[in-house]
């Protein structure tokens, strides 16, 4: 199993098209946001894209550890799933991360089987003066 891509998204959604095939239509993807006032708590959806491997059992456990620039840890998320071998899929993570202040978490997708693994950061920014 290996991470094609991780995205903080406000939407992601699904259609199928002639094939048949599967169009995911993703919308508002961002790796920084205004915040009005801290200290903040924002809630992102992360999406990770996966793709299981022809041939592989296609089960799998994705883990998500939200760390601060500093090196603090402040979330943690294991989930295991089953994607078909030779298919695409995907989990969506629900962060609940507090922000004291301006600043960056990095979100660690990490497949725990497989080793794949992708950063995504997030950044919180204050309000335009």
């Amino acid at each position: 199993m290996e991470i094609v891509a991780a995205l903080f998204v406000e939407a992601i959604d699904f259609r199928q098209v002639e094939g048949p095939a599967t169009r995911i239509d993703i919308t508002g993807a961002f790796f920084s946001t205004a915040v009005p006032a801290y200290p903040a708590q924002l809630t992102p959806h992360l999406v990770v894209l996966v793709r299981a491997a022809a041939g592989t059992d296609g089960n799998a456990t994705l883990e998500t550890v939200f760390v601060r620039d500093s090196g603090e840890e402040i979330g943690r998320n294991r989930q295991s799933f089953f994607v078909d071998p030779g298919k695409f899929g995907y989990r969506l993570v629900k962060g609940e991360l507090e922000f004291p202040g301006p600043g960056t978490v990095e979100a660690r997708c990490t497949i725990v089987e497989s080793g794949s693994a992708v950063s995504v950061p997030l950044t919180a920014l204050p309000m335009p003066a």
